[in-house]
């Protein structure tokens, strides 16, 4: 049997099988390893080769767990029947474990925060999402498309967009284009200001990037001192690094 693509849980299955195997050697890790939404198994079956590595699945969608254990019975074990963003992960792996999967486009902003909420547990992510969506997590400040998941991603990870997937990859085929790209956790093991306040700061500032960092912080109700910088420039101009000094200032 094949597994019907539903359109409530954004499903657009990979058929391209090159496209699969350059998704899974983008995975440059050892050990303990999840694949999110594996549908029918394209980039399961690739991962299943690696000796070396340590496979768990998470799927939501019943018919895709029938079909994964029909085909691939050795994974019935590390198979689980379960929403991902609900998961609690600490206790699927008790140490580190990388993370892969064609996301699906519809939730792949949550999955990015749910990894978040793992950073230090994270070493890699490698994933298939929306081109658009990549190519905002990539961008550097200066860029229309930098943004909130920019900041709050780059803070902790390295990000490399490794290549685009057309339309005519997927069964059935997206109204968009596709990427792939590889999150490498970086060196910084704290950010040296609250790192809630943080996120409330990048996220403050980004739902109103038309405005000044002092005009959107205002609803803050924030006391602002001469020296807090960057209060003239718009986010999308600030670094990671320029975030974190003035979240320091703020805090």
């Amino acid at each position: 049997m094949d597994v019907r693509p539903k359109k409530a849980l954004g499903q657009h299955f990979l058929t391209d099988q090159s496209v699969a195997q350059n998704i899974v050697a983008a995975l440059k890790t050892e050990g303990d390893v999840l694949e999110v939404g594996p549908g029918m198994g394209v980039l399961t079956q690739y991962l299943l080769q690696r000796s070396e590595i340590n496979l768990k699945v998470v799927e939501i969608d019943t018919e895709s767990v029938q079909y994964l254990i029909e085909h691939f019975p050795v994974l019935a074990p590390n198979l689980y029947e379960a929403d991902f963003l609900k998961l609690d992960l600490a206790k699927l792996f008790s140490n580190e474990f990388a993370v892969i999967g064609n996301f699906p486009y519809n939730i792949s902003s949550q999955i990015f925060f749910k990894v978040l909420e793992y950073l230090d547990r994270v070493p890699q992510v490698v994933c298939m999402i929306q081109k658009e969506v990549a190519e905002r997590l990539a961008a550097g400040p200066g860029s229309k498309t930098y943004g909130i998941l920019s900041v709050l991603l780059q803070a902790w990870y390295d990000i490399e967009y490794l290549f685009t997937v057309g339309e005519g990859a997927f069964l059935p085929p997206p109204k968009v284009k596709s990427a792939v790209i590889r999150l490498t956790r970086n060196s910084r093991t704290e950010l040296g200001c609250d790192a809630d306040f943080f996120k409330k700061v990048v996220k403050t500032t980004f739902n109103q990037r038309r405005k000044t960092i002092r005009n959107s912080l205002k609803p803050l109700g924030l006391t602002l001192a001469d020296d807090v910088p960057f209060l003239d420039k718009r986010p999308e101009q600030l670094s990671v690094e320029d975030f974190i000094l003035l979240t320091q200032k703020l805090s």
